[in-house]
């Protein structure tokens, strides 16, 4: 699985690279909307992920797809890759350098080799289950700070279900109120990947798709961190909220999303 993986880092370096040279060329024309106005989808997407997808089926041919720009559908009996081919659309076309891509690798139900690459930082994160997290082939692990009052965290708002947005909102008080802060970046995969680093101490979401955070989800964990839903429960990757940590913050963080419904 090293190897898929070093195949997978190079094949992400090289999207990476198209989404960053094609920046410039990216106009009005080329943007869609995916149901709201704030769903957005550009060319660059699109074509980002028929690269990943025409080169994935080259390494594992059995394997099935769960990509969101829906350019393969065909779901693997045992193997599927889980694609955002670029997280932080909107950051991308307005030109805020915070955006990557994300590959996670999935045997049934086990997430297995994870990959998010920052191409404007020349950051590519990854991990393959039982054999630690990387940063530019640097092992990394996650902040070993234990005080929630002097944890950064990180957050991101919901575009397509703002119906509970009061609740969540409250939770964001209670977690403002007892920290050292709150960075909202625009790009769940890049919060989870630095969760995994150690820039930040908490990441949480509601809302999130499997492309968003399965491999980040990945990393943290090899990377020494936690990973649930906001209950505790295993159900993050297809449940619709996650809650990451360094593990020592973790029971704190707890506290403020387990009664979410």
């Amino acid at each position: 699985m090293l190897d898929t993986l070093a195949t997978v880092e190079e094949l992400s370096r090289e999207v990476g690279l198209f989404l960053k040279n094609e920046q410039d060329y990216i106009h009005e024309a080329d943007i869609e909307f995916k149901g709201r106005t704030n769903d957005l989808v550009s060319r660059a997407d699109k074509e980002a992920e028929t690269l990943f997808v025409e080169a994935l089926e080259l390494i594992i041919p059995e394997a099935g797809f769960i990509a969101e720009e829906g350019t393969s559908t065909r779901k693997g009996d045992r193997f599927n890759w889980i694609i955002d081919p670029l997280d932080g659309t909107t950051n991308y076309l307005y030109g805020i350098p915070c955006y990557c891509t994300s590959v996670a690798l999935i045997d049934g139900d086990e997430l297995i080799l994870g990959v998010i690459y920052d191409p404007e930082r020349n950051e590519c994160f990854s991990a393959v289950k039982g054999k630690g997290a990387r940063l530019n082939e640097e092992p990394i692990h996650v902040s070993r700070q234990e005080n929630l009052s002097k944890s950064l965290i990180a957050t991101g708002f919901p575009y397509d279900n703002r119906g509970r947005q009061r609740e969540y909102l409250d939770i964001l008080e209670k977690v403002n109120g007892n920290t050292r802060g709150i960075r909202r970046l625009g790009s769940a995969a890049l919060d989870l990947a630095y969760v995994a680093c150690g820039r930040f101490d908490a990441f949480y979401e509601y809302g999130l798709n499997p492309w968003d955070l399965a491999a980040g989800a990945l990393i943290i964990k090899e990377a020494g961190g936690q990973v649930s839903d906001f209950k505790g429960g295993e159900n993050y990757l297809f449940g619709n909220s996650l809650l990451s940590s360094n593990g020592k913050i973790y029971s704190d963080m707890l506290l403020f999303t387990q009664n979410w419904d």
